[in-house]
């Protein structure tokens, strides 16, 4: 994924926040055609937050010992 695509990203507290939306109103839906609607928005949220993790992590692999970022 291109740098400038994760740039655009949610923060991932509000990704969070809307995954637990999400599953909140999972529990107290009746149509399953609606809940798998949900299901396949936050299998999207859980991607984009994976992605963001990802990125984060590589960032955390190149700080020097001196603590900055190369």
């Amino acid at each position: 994924m291109a740098e400038k695509d994760l740039e655009n990203k949610k923060p991932l507290n509000e990704v969070f926040s809307e995954l637990d939306e999400i599953i909140g109103n999972m529990e107290t839906e009746d149509s399953l055609e609606k809940t798998f609607e949900m299901y396949k928005k936050g299998v999207t949220l859980l991607k984009e937050a994976s992605d963001s993790i990802d990125k984060i992590e590589k960032q955390v692999k190149v700080l020097d010992e001196d603590g900055i970022l190369s």
